[in-house]
């Protein structure tokens, strides 16, 4: 079964931002199902405008910084 955006729910989104782009913490639903975290980066392209990228490792200054972030969605799950 191919992947179905309509049917992907986003019920909390929040983001930490540095000049280097944004982490963002959000929580899905798919097809009504569990409610999952998902943690993604995006980055600036030449143009100003953000663009998706691989997540990666995390400094400890992002970790710190996106902490409340995960721990507020826990509580939304």
């Amino acid at each position: 079964m191919p992947y179905d955006a309509s049917v992907d729910e986003q019920s909390f989104s929040k983001f930490w931002e540095s000049e280097n782009g944004k982490i963002v913490v959000s929580i899905y639903s798919y097809n009504k199902g569990v409610k999952k975290l998902q943690i993604s980066r995006e980055v600036k392209d030449r143009e100003g405008n953000f663009t998706f990228a691989k997540l990666g490792r995390l400094s400890k200054d992002e970790v710190e910084a996106i902490l409340p972030l995960i721990q507020e969605a826990v509580k939304a799950m």
